[in-house]
């Protein structure tokens, strides 16, 4: 199964990368975030994608909002739930045949409204992974998750101590999140320190590979002997963010 995540910033601009990218790539199931329309919005073909379960949750105000693409051919439409703390169309979620409860997020920048919501948004999401694991779920929590969890993840020209993304309250926020018994994919895999997944766009920082990595594919611990494979995209599309993918096993 291939798992995407990507933060288009802006779906109607973005529209093209995203329907040559879904045809390349198929992925089984993947994610949006930052679509920033509504679904009577968002542009043909990507309204209908014939290979895919559309799910697109977001506002008219153009701003936040999140999506799920379930393959029709090996995953089916699955359950969507859109969970009671959502705010801002910020999270979206759906429960496959299988079993396996995915979810869509896009989490405050901070910046925009203080800390305070993001920091009260991602503990909401500490407990909701709580909640599916005490239920015997396995989770895949898929997005922008604004976060950088060390100085490891962002080129060292960026590192601002105490600034939006790597604060102290905002990492042990996410190590929170981490700590109810899900893993960071690429983390399982590499150390790698020069893959990042969002490039500031200017002074031409994605082609000096200056970035950080604030989008996440996290996993449910029961999933890691299923975990084979991950790509970031560095190349694919204009957004801002790239896409990351993560390959699991049936």
């Amino acid at each position: 199964m291939k798992i995407a995540t990507w933060n288009v910033n802006g779906i109607r601009a973005r529209f093209d990368d995203v329907t040559a990218w879904s045809d390349a790539e198929m992925p089984d199931v993947f994610c949006l975030q930052e679509i920033k329309a509504a679904p009577s919005q968002v542009p043909e073909p990507l309204t209908g994608l014939p290979r895919y379960h559309n799910h697109w949750h977001g506002g008219a105000g153009g701003y936040s909002g999140v999506s799920l693409h379930l393959r029709r051919d090996t995953v089916g439409a699955g359950t969507i739930e859109v969970p009671d703390f959502d705010e801002e169309h910020r999270i979206t979620t759906a429960r496959l045949s299988s079993g396996l409860v995915v979810a869509s997020v896009y989490v405050h920048n901070g910046g925009k409204d203080g800390l305070d919501p993001k920091l009260r948004f991602l503990d909401a999401l500490r407990r909701w992974v709580a909640e599916h694991h005490a239920a015997g779920d396995r989770v895949l929590l898929c997005g922008d998750l604004n976060v950088t969890r060390s100085d490891a993840d962002l080129h060292p020209s960026h590192h601002k101590q105490g600034g939006l993304g790597q604060s102290k309250k905002e990492r042990s926020a996410f190590e929170a999140l981490m700590s109810e018994g899900v893993v960071d994919c690429l983390r399982h895999f590499t150390d790698d320190d020069t893959l990042f997944t969002w490039f500031p766009p200017w002074r031409n920082e994605k082609e000096k590979n200056h970035g950080w990595r604030i989008d996440y594919v996290l996993a449910s611990e029961a999933l890691v002997p299923n975990l084979t494979g991950y790509a970031i995209q560095k190349d694919v599309g204009t957004s801002d963010h790239v896409p990351f993918v993560v390959e699991l096993a049936d």
